[in-house]
C-alpha cells in the first residue's frame, strides 16, 4: 500500500508544493495573458476622431468603418479650426479636414507615437484615393528625448510600484500604528514625486511644470494606502491581489502601448486604474495646458480614500473583538496582524537577543523586560514563555546574563507570559500588546520551592 509523504505537522507533501506553487503560477499566468493580450499587435479600437464638415465625416466614416470595423468613433465638427481645438482638447484623438483639396490630420504626439502613425497610416490611405497628398500636424509634440511619447508611462510606474513595496515594508515595523504608517506613505509619496520630477526634469525628459510633483505624490500615495489598507483582509493573498493590480492590471493599461489602440477590455480598466489614470493627468497638465485632468485625478484621490477607509474598517473590526473578549482597556487603535508576503520577512513571534544599540535594518522588540529574584539580582537562565488568550505558545526564550529577554513579532491584544526558573516559584503575568509602542514587563521570582505553582499577579 502506497502511503502519501506527510511532513512533521501533518501537511502533505502535495499540498505543500501546491501552496508554494499557486502565487507564482498565477502571477505567470497573469502576466501572459495581459501582456500579450494588450500588447500583441495593437490596432484601433474606439478611436475617437473628428471630421470637417458633416458631408466629409460621412464619406470619411464609412470608409474607415470598412477598413477598420470597430475601430474607429468619427464624428462631425464645423470646420478645421474645430477638428484641431478638439484634439488639443483631448475630445479625439486626431482630426481631419479636407478643405480645398488640401487634407490636413491634426494629431498629437504627447498621445503616444505609436497611435500618431497609425493614425497618420490610415488616413494617408485615404488622402491616397482621391489623388490628394495628406499633411500631418503635431498639436502637441513632446520633448525632443521623449520621441516615444512613452516616458510618462515609466515615470508613473517609479512611482506606482516602490508603493507597493513600501506598504509591504510597513507590515513589518510593529512600533507604527495605522496613523504612523499613513504619514510615512504620505511623505515617502511628496519625497519621490519631488525626486521623479527633478530627475525627469535634468535628464530633459520632461517639460517645466512642477504640477508633475502632484500627481506623482497622489499615484504614490493611492497605490501605497490602498496596499496598506488592504492587506489585512488579503492576508496570505495580498502580494497576489497587490501585484495583479499594479503590475499585472496596471502596467498593460497605462499607456505604453497607447490607450485607442488597446482592446475595449483593458481600455475599461485603464479608466480606473491607478497608474494609467496618473499617466492622463500628466500629459493632461505638461502636454494639453490642463485639458482633461479632473477626472483622473479624482480617481486616485478615490483609491486614496478607499484605502483609509479600509484602513479604518480593519481599527473597528479588531475593536470589536476586543470588546467581545471583554477586554478592560480601551483601544485607540490597534495594529493589524501581519500579512504574508515572500518579497519581505513576515513578523512572527521571535526571541531577540538584547542588545543595548539596534543596527539598521534590526527587528526592534516589541515585548523586553528584565527578571530578578528576591534581593534585586538578575536571574540568568530564566525562561520566559509568551502564550495567546488561548493558552498556545508563542514564543519561548531565555534571559541573558543581566536577566534581560526581548520578543518581537507578537500579535495584538492580550498575551500570558509565563517565567519560571528551577527552584523559584513561576511567575504569570497579563499583557496587553499596544500599537506603536514595545511594551516592557518585568518580573521578580520569589523563594526556592521543589515544586512549581503558579502565582498570579496584577494584570496591566
Amino acid at each position: 500500500m502506497r502511503h502519501r509523504e506527510v511532513r512533521a505537522d501533518g501537511t502533505s507533501l502535495l499540498r505543500t508544493l501546491a501552496e508554494t506553487l499557486m502565487f507564482p503560477t498565477i502571477l505567470f499566468l497573469g502576466l501572459l495573458f495581459c501582456f500579450t493580450s494588450a500588447f500583441h499587435a495593437p490596432r484601433p479600437h474606439d478611436a475617437r476622431v473628428v471630421v470637417a464638415h458633416p458631408g466629409t465625416e460621412r464619406v470619411i466614416g464609412g470608409a474607415l468603418r470598412k477598413a477598420h470595423p470597430g475601430g474607429f468613433d468619427v464624428t462631425a465638427v464645423a470646420n478645421a479650426g474645430e477638428a484641431r481645438r478638439a484634439v488639443l482638447r483631448r475630445d479625439a484623438v486626431a482630426g481631419y479636414a479636407a478643405e480645398s483639396g488640401h487634407p490636413v490630420l491634426y494629431v498629437a504626439q504627447a498621445n503616444g507615437t505609436s497611435l500618431e502613425q497609425a493614425l497618420a497610416q490610415d488616413f494617408t490611405e485615404l488622402a491616397a484615393r482621391d489623388h490628394h497628398k495628406l499633411t500631418i500636424t503635431d498639436v502637441a509634440p513632446t520633448v525632443s528625448k521623449d520621441r516615444n511619447g512613452t516616458t510618462l508611462v515609466y515615470l508613473g510606474v517609479a512611482w506606482s510600484v516602490p508603493g507597493y513595496i513600501l506598504a509591504t515594508t510597513l507590515l513589518r515595523v510593529v512600533t507604527f500604528d495605522r496613523r504612523r504608517k499613513v504619514i510615512t506613505i504620505a511623505g515617502v509619496a511628496a519625497f519621490f514625486g519631488a525626486v521623479g520630477y527633478l530627475v525627469g526634469r535634468w535628464l530633459d525628459y520632461l517639460p517645466d511644470d512642477p504640477s508633475a510633483m502632484a500627481i506623482g505624490f497622489l499615484l504614490t500615495m493611492a497605490v501605497g494606502t490602498f496596499s496598506a489598507g488592504v492587506a489585512p483582509f488579503t492576508r496570505k493573498f495580498f502580494p497576489l491581489v497587490g501585484m495583479g493590480l499594479f503590475i499585472v492590471l496596471s502596467v498593460p493599461t497605462s499607456g505604453v502601448a497607447p490607450v485607442p489602440l488597446l482592446p475595449t477590455f483593458f481600455q475599461d480598466l485603464h479608466a480606473v486604474m491607478p497608474l494609467g489614470n496618473a499617466v492622463d493627468a500628466l500629459r493632461g497638465l505638461l502636454y494639453f495646458d490642463g485639458a482633461e485632468v479632473l477626472r483622473p485625478v479624482l480617481v486616485l484621490c478615490a483609491w486614496i480614500a478607499a484605502g483609509v477607509t479600509l484602513l479604518a474598517l480593519d481599527a473597528w473590526r479588531h475593536r470589536r473583538e476586543h470588546l467581545t473578549e471583554n477586554a478592560e482597556e480601551e483601544q485607540q487603535d490597534v495594529p493589524e496582524p501581519p500579512a504574508e508576503d515572500p518579497s519581505v520577512e513576515i513578523p512572527a513571534p521571535t526571541a531577540l537577543p538584547v542588545r543595548p544599540h539596534h543596527h539598521f535594518g534590526e527587528p526592534l522588540p516589541m515585548l523586553e523586560g528584565t527578571v530578578r529574584d528576591d534581593e534585586r539580582q538578575p536571574v540568568r537562565h530564566a525562561v520566559v514563555t509568551v502564550m495567546d488568550g488561548r493558552g498556545r505558545q508563542l514564543v519561548r526564550t531565555t534571559t541573558n546574563t543581566q536577566g534581560e529577554y526581548a520578543v518581537t513579532g507578537l500579535p495584538e491584544g492580550h498575551l500570558m507570559l509565563v517565567v519560571s526558573h528551577p527552584g523559584r516559584h513561576p511567575v504569570v503575568h497579563q499583557k496587553l500588546m499596544q500599537p506603536g509602542a514595545a511594551v516592557r514587563a518585568d518580573f521578580t521570582l520569589h523563594g526556592h520551592t521543589p515544586w512549581a505553582s503558579f502565582q498570579a499577579l496584577s494584570q496591566h
